[in-house]
């Protein structure tokens, strides 16, 4: 690596003045916690997606909680999931009382394999919690089928998935669904969650949910939770979500330079009828990843491994008495290497990544 060369991030949040400027407005407003500017973004985010309702929280973790509780989710109900995702996906259901069933993914796409599904549904299944992967959809069309046919209630993580669709339909609108604004999420607010729905009382509920259990200030109706967001965060959001369709162009465009020019790795592909947004660009490596890793560090391109471990290898789960081993889900963690792909990309830096990841072993 060149010493005048800077390090390539694996992501790269694009904040600029606009997104400054608003935040400086709240805090002049004084009006800090969740308020007008948490409504604004909420609209908005509906709007986007094409749900009535958006109900902003803290975070996706929170987003994916109140989600399960609020579809009545609980102690001694299976939800089924996919193992091959952040932890939280799995935590969320485990924060309910209710257990995590994991099925195995679909090596085209790394999301859960619909194939397998109906297998692993008992009599105390409730829900199907299906992730869009580092921004593609999952076959929502069979997952919705599968649900309508065991009346089960589907709660769509697509926290890495904002502007994701299938067959133009924009993930979000299958289920109850969660999304994150996490810092390195193609929409940022540093932290927060939203959920969405077309059920107008199960809104209401979220929103007790993520407040205390309230309607009315101080009269607790249910056990809830503070989960709001501030409009600190919301203001940023709004700001992010008016530049989300040309950040996510920026996106598929950086990932279709890299497809064009990579022939010594397996590279990600959008499957037929999705669009996939590139929250991450993973390829695969079928031997030597790790060393791939440091080849790569050593040319200036940082890279990430999401996921290096199945769910159900977390020493939380063995502990619990997870005992899964699932083979696909087992070899993607040892293949996946996400490369940067993210807006803030220059040309000079696709071609430094291009060149980097060619120089690798085939």
């Amino acid at each position: 690596m060149l010493l005048q060369e800077r390090t390539i991030p694996i992501a790269a949040p694009v904040v600029g003045d606009d997104e400054v400027e608003a935040v400086i407005t709240v805090l002049r407003s004084g009006r800090l916690v969740q308020g007008e500017v948490v409504e604004r973004f909420e609209r908005r985010f509906a709007e986007i997606v094409g749900v009535p309702h958006a109900v902003a929280v803290s975070s996706g973790t929170a987003a994916l909680h109140i989600a399960l509780l609020a579809h009545g989710i609980g102690r001694g109900d299976e939800v089924i999931t996919t193992p091959f995702s952040f932890a939280a996906t799995a935590n969320s259901i485990l924060y309910t009382g209710a257990r995590p069933v994991f099925v195995d993914i679909n090596p085209l796409d790394f999301n859960i394999d619909v194939r397998l599904i109906e297998a692993r549904i008992t009599p105390h299944t409730r829900a199907l919690l299906p992730v869009h992967l580092y921004g593609q959809p999952a076959d929502m069309c069979t997952i919705s089928d599968i649900a309508r046919r065991h009346d089960l209630m589907i709660v769509e993580d697509a926290a890495q998935a904002h502007g994701a669709a299938i067959h133009g339909r924009n993930v979000g609108t299958f289920g109850t669904a969660c999304f994150s604004f996490y810092a390195t999420k193609n929409v940022v607010t540093g932290e927060g969650g939203v959920v969405t729905t077309e059920d107008a009382s199960l809104a209401e509920r979220l929103r007790m949910l993520r407040g205390h259990g309230t309607r009315v200030r101080y009269e607790h109706e249910i056990l809830g939770f503070n989960y709001r967001m501030t409009d600190l965060q919301a203001a940023i959001g709004v700001v992010q979500l008016e530049r989300l369709q040309e950040l996510t162009e920026r996106r598929i465009a950086n990932a279709e330079y890299l497809n064009a020019r990579l022939s010594n790795v397996v590279t990600p592909r959008a499957l037929a009828g999705r669009r996939h947004v590139y929250h991450q660009y993973t390829i695969r490596i079928r031997s030597g990843r790790d060393d791939a890793a440091r080849a790569l560090a050593d040319d200036g391109i940082a890279s990430g491994v999401h996921y290096p471990r199945p769910i159900y290898r977390q020493p939380l789960y063995r502990n619990l008495g997870f005992g899964d081993l699932l083979p696909v889900a087992e070899q993607a963690s040892r293949e996946v290497l996400s490369l940067p792909v993210h807006p803030a990309l220059s040309i000079s830096d696709l071609e430094r990544i291009v060149a980097s990841v060619s120089r690798l072993p085939s």
